[in-house]
């Protein structure tokens, strides 16, 4: 009915280990499913120059120019980087040049952050040094415009 407790011996070696049906295998054993991995951040490098709009769900790190919107779960903006755009992220943090609005849910200016352009936040942190022109608005949902939905793109037409 008791055995004998085995907490002072050695672990058996791998060869030596007792070989149990899967069956009986302890519960340890089994291998939960691979959680999906997170991809990594799209980078624009510094020597891309991108002409139109930019969509993801995923995370965007800018380090060259773009020249139209970019709609992202995550955008970071990096210190060489320039955006002519609208920028709306749940998260966004700038260390470049964003000329347009900056829409986020949490939006960050570091000290070498330049923008021009209005900010509508939720929550916001502008670091010593940073440059700012604009206005800044505070709103619990600055994903969404004024008419209720979310925020859309603008598409552009090219007529024949």
């Amino acid at each position: 009915m008791f055995s004998k407790s085995k907490i002072n011996e050695p672990a058996p070696k791998a060869e030596e280990a007792p070989k149990m049906p899967a069956a009986a295998a302890p519960a340890s054993d089994f291998k939960a499913a691979p959680l999906k991995a997170k991809p990594a951040a799209s980078v624009l490098s510094s020597d891309l120059l991108v002409t139109g709009n930019l969509k993801t769900t995923g995370d965007i790190q800018i380090e060259g120019q773009v020249d139209g919107d970019i709609r992202a779960h995550l955008l970071t903006v990096g210190e060489g980087a320039t955006v002519k755009g609208e920028v709306i992220a749940d998260d966004v943090v700038v260390n470049g040049r964003v000329i347009g609005r900056v829409r986020g849910l949490k939006v960050r200016l570091t000290s070498t952050a330049r923008v021009e352009g209005d900010i509508i936040h939720k929550t916001i942190a502008i670091e010593s040094g940073a440059h700012f022109e604009g206005s800044v608005q505070r709103q619990d949902d600055p994903l969404t415009t004024g008419t209720g939905g979310k925020a859309k793109m603008p598409t552009t037409e090219t007529k024949d």
